[in-house]
């Protein structure tokens, strides 16, 4: 018998479409905190900055997830 585990391709791909949120965040979130610091003056400046640090926090927490979630598809989940 072949005990070697399969990969779960549905679970793969879910986990490369968080891949894909997550390149998309990495790009977004720093261009955002750009703007923000490149216009300092201006009365959005914390409200920019602000959603500017929560889209990079969100790229680093997807980023974990997306990791998390690739090593299932390969690994399977953890027997109990």
């Amino acid at each position: 018998m072949d005990k070697t585990p399969k990969t779960d391709r549905a679970l793969l791909l879910t986990s490369l479409k968080y891949f894909a949120y997550t390149v998309m965040l990495m790009f977004t979130a720093p261009i955002v905190i750009y703007q923000a610091f490149k216009n300092q003056g201006h009365p959005w400046y914390w409200p920019v900055l602000i959603v500017g640090l929560l889209l990079a926090i969100a790229a680093i927490v997807m980023g974990f997830y997306s990791l998390k979630t690739i090593m299932k598809s390969f690994f399977g989940s953890k027997a109990k």
